[in-house]
């Protein structure tokens, strides 16, 4: 930490008031560092494919992208605060139940804190006008799945990658750049074809997702991180986010208490995204992935694929919701690890 802010890498955020929990600001050289990361996962995962297109979506959206999204109802951590010391932890992170600065057991109960960062769009503060800063930036490309394959004239399987700065309340933020409350992901959202709609000699969701993690891995390795320091892992049953077929979770043996802790994800996420989105989607469907009715959308995120036929019929021709695979890395954190 010394070491990049006396050579001009990484300085604290706010420094000249005292500094800004959570927030770091990049020197020269920690920019160009940063530059140079993302121009080459631009570069391997959009210019040297032929499957791929790139976005730039808002960071401001409406905010009923992030209710249909789970976000506004989910996305949040139990937080409990000691009585004694008047320290904030995340619940989930404390070792048998006490509070790490004074080993206290005197904690308030859990309860759930929102991590979107709120703000309001327009002149006047109501409930009406509120809007979040993103915490991801998945949303962005969901939102805009059914204007970049048609105007782009796009067949499943491909992709839609995306580089943005995103905002996290995070309770505890800290371990240098690991944590922070703004921070930039490099994601994508790659599209393909349902199980049941695959023709022959098609691959499936499964082999997808399989040489995604391939390919995500060898990235890392191929610029120089020693593969002895990175593992795959797979999330168990009960990590699984209950929409996902399969998460693997690429982890780097950070120094100090870290240890082996998540790089980038790989997930399998089914319909689940696309779906939450549309509207008059099947009852069926909405009681599988555990959904609420969307009553706002005004489309249904569905592709029409002129190449199916249905064995049964001969009939030439199916419209469905595509599954995503998700390979989502932190940009911030890729930095800190190359650092």
């Amino acid at each position: 930490v010394s070491l990049c802010k006396r050579r001009g890498f990484i300085f604290p955020g706010s420094e000249i008031y005292g500094g800004l929990q959570g927030t770091y600001d990049y020197g020269p050289l920690g920019v160009e560092v940063k530059n140079n990361l993302k121009a080459a996962w631009w570069r391997a995962n959009v210019y040297e494919r032929d499957d791929m297109e790139g976005l730039d979506a808002a960071i401001l959206m409406n905010r009923l992208v992030w209710r249909y999204s789970g976000h506004e109802a989910t996305f949040s951590d139990p937080l409990v605060d000691c009585r004694e010391c008047k320290s904030r932890h995340r619940a989930d992170h404390l070792k048998d139940g006490k509070c790490p600065n004074c080993d206290s057991s005197n904690l308030t109960e859990p309860r759930n804190f929102n991590m979107m960062f709120t703000t309001t769009v327009g002149p006047v503060e109501s409930e009406e006008n509120i809007a979040y800063l993103r915490p991801e930036t998945a949303q962005g490309i969901f939102a805009n799945f059914a204007n970049v394959q048609q105007a782009m004239r796009r067949k499943l399987p491909f992709g839609i990658a995306q580089i943005g700065k995103v905002f996290r309340n995070e309770i505890t933020p800290g371990n240098f750049t690991f944590r922070t409350r703004e921070f930039e992901q490099m994601e994508i959202e790659y599209f393909c074809k349902p199980p049941q709609y695959l023709q022959p000699g098609e691959k499936n969701d499964v082999v997808l997702h399989e040489e995604w993690v391939e390919q995500r891995f060898n990235w890392y390795v191929d610029l120089g991180i020693a593969p002895e320091r990175l593992r795959k892992r797979a999330q168990t049953p009960d990590e699984l986010a209950h929409y996902a077929k399969a998460t693997v979770d690429i982890e780097y043996l950070f120094p100090g208490s870290l240890g082996f802790s998540e790089l980038e994800g790989i997930a399998n996420r089914q319909d689940y995204d696309l779906t939450a989105h549309s509207k008059d989607v099947p009852d069926e469907d909405l009681e599988r992935l555990k959904l609420q009715k969307n009553a706002d959308s005004t489309t249904k995120l569905d592709y029409f694929d002129d190449q199916y036929v249905d064995p049964a019929t001969g009939k030439k021709g199916a419209r469905y919701i595509p599954y995503v695979i998700e390979p989502s890395a932190g940009a911030t954190r890729a930095t800190l690890t190359f650092l």
